[in-house]
Order: C-alpha cells, then sequence, then structure tokens
C-alpha cells in the first residue's frame, strides 16, 4: 500500500494516508522505526506490527505527559492508565521505561507530595503517612521522607491552629472548646501525645464575654415557651453543653 500524503498533527504524530483511503496516525518514532518515509509504502505483513508498536508508544507518550504535569506514584499513574483500557503488557512496558529514564520514581514523589503538604495544609504526619498509602508507597519509603517533618515544625503549626482556633471560636469554651480543638487536630493527624502537650500551654478559663452573648441568644430563643426556674435550668444545661458558666453581674 502506498503512502499518498503525510500530515503533521500534535505530540509527535503523523496522519499518514494510504491510497487504499484508509489514514493512520503515528508516531514519529514509529515511522522512522519502519523507514515509512524513504519507502513511502505500508507493507499488509507489516501492518499488525506497525500497530502494535504504535499503541505501545502511544502507552508511553501518554504517561510521559501524565507526570509532566505532575509527580505521581507508580500505583496512580497505573491506575489511570488502566482507565484508557490499555493492555496491561504495555502498561507494564510503559512503566519500567519512564522508571529508568527517571520519569516515575516513588520515593521523589513522597518527598515531593510531604514538601508540598508542610507547605499548603495544616496535615500532620499520620495524616500525610495515610495518604500516600492509598497511592500504594511502601511504609519504607514514607517513614524516611517523612523525616523532613520535625517534631519542632509540627508543634509549631499545632500552635497556629490552636491560635487559630480559639480566635474564631463563637459559641464554645472550657473543657468544651479544648476537646473541640483536640479531636480537630487528631483528624489532621498529629499525635495525641503532642497536641496535648501543646494543649496544656493554653488557658481554657470560662469566657465570660462570650458565656453572655450565648446567654443572651439562648434567652431570646427559649424565652417564648419557658419562663422562671424552668427558663433558668433550661438555659444553664444549654450553656454547660458548649462549655460556658453565665454569671449574672450583682
Amino acid at each position: 500500500m502506498n503512502i499518498i500524503k503525510y500530515k503533521k498533527k500534535s505530540n509527535g504524530r503523523y496522519s499518514v494516508f494510504l491510497e487504499d483511503g484508509r489514514e493512520l496516525v503515528l508516531y514519529e518514532d514509529i515511522i522512522l522505526k519502519y523507514d515509512l518515509l524513504l519507502r513511502k509504502e505500508i507493507l499488509e505483513v507489516d501492518l499488525d506490527s506497525i500497530l502494535n508498536d504504535n499503541l505501545e508508544c502511544d502507552v508511553y507518550y501518554v504517561g510521559l505527559n501524565l507526570l509532566r504535569n505532575r509527580f505521581r506514584s507508580k500505583y496512580e499513574l497505573e491506575e489511570l492508565l488502566k482507565r484508557k483500557e490499555y493492555p496491561l503488557s504495555m502498561i507494564e512496558k510503559a512503566i519500567e521505561k519512564l522508571k529508568k529514564q527517571g520519569y516515575l520514581n516513588d520515593q521523589l514523589f513522597a518527598k515531593s507530595y510531604i514538601s508540598s503538604q508542610i507547605v499548603t495544609t495544616n496535615h500532620g504526619p499520620n495524616r500525610i503517612q495515610n495518604e500516600l498509602e492509598k497511592k500504594h508507597i511502601s511504609n519504607e519509603i514514607i517513614q524516611e521522607a517523612l523525616d523532613v517533618f520535625s517534631e519542632e515544625e509540627q508543634i509549631i503549626k499545632i500552635n497556629k491552629v490552636i491560635d487559630y482556633r480559639i480566635k474564631t471560636n463563637r459559641s464554645r469554651g472550657g473543657t468544651i472548646l479544648k476537646n473541640k480543638i483536640y479531636h480537630d487536630l487528631i483528624e489532621l493527624g498529629y499525635d495525641s501525645s503532642i497536641v496535648n502537650s501543646c494543649l496544656n500551654h493554653y488557658s481554657f478559663s470560662n469566657n465570660q464575654e462570650l458565656a453572655k452573648k450565648e446567654y443572651e441568644k439562648l434567652y431570646r430563643k427559649y424565652s417564648r415557651k419557658y419562663q422562671g426556674a424552668e427558663l433558668d435550668r433550661i438555659i444553664k444545661d444549654k450553656l454547660y453543653q458548649k462549655g460556658l458558666v453565665y454569671e449574672e453581674e450583682s
């Protein structure tokens, strides 16, 4: 089959038009490998090999482009390529090639991911580890990469979270507020021992100004239905649930 025309496309590919009306989209690597520019023909006996090798190129270059966008783990890249329904053997071959070329490296990925999390989020080491485990990074690689997240840096981040939670608190006080901040920090991925050590440096005594505001809010809400001692009991119970105690000024 003679080749009647080439037309350049994006990403190193060409449309190859055959005399029988077919159009093949081939990578430049394949055109050069099979010497199609000089031969100007494709033998029918070579067609299956050409298309198979071209698909291998496609798997590789799609994987390469996915890695150019951002670092990915080996597992992530495999899953993305599987979604495109490429043959598993070709995915494995592309993965190995990308690893040998240094584009795919779980150790570098873990280090980059952790550095990004430290800079852009308040996530602690436990949460970061869980996220990396979901990406099938080995525990050995994770622990080695997490060494950069020192306890001193964790304490700085924890204190910033505590300061912010106290500053923006509008409805809690005492141990209720302290417990809420504690659970928030555990959920963010910090160890309980470090969290407690940081929290113990803060005072969570009753905030009378906040208690007064909450008392007035609750009074407006429940005074429509209750009165006297019952109203007073209900308001005090609600305040207690928020860790607040309101003492009326004499």
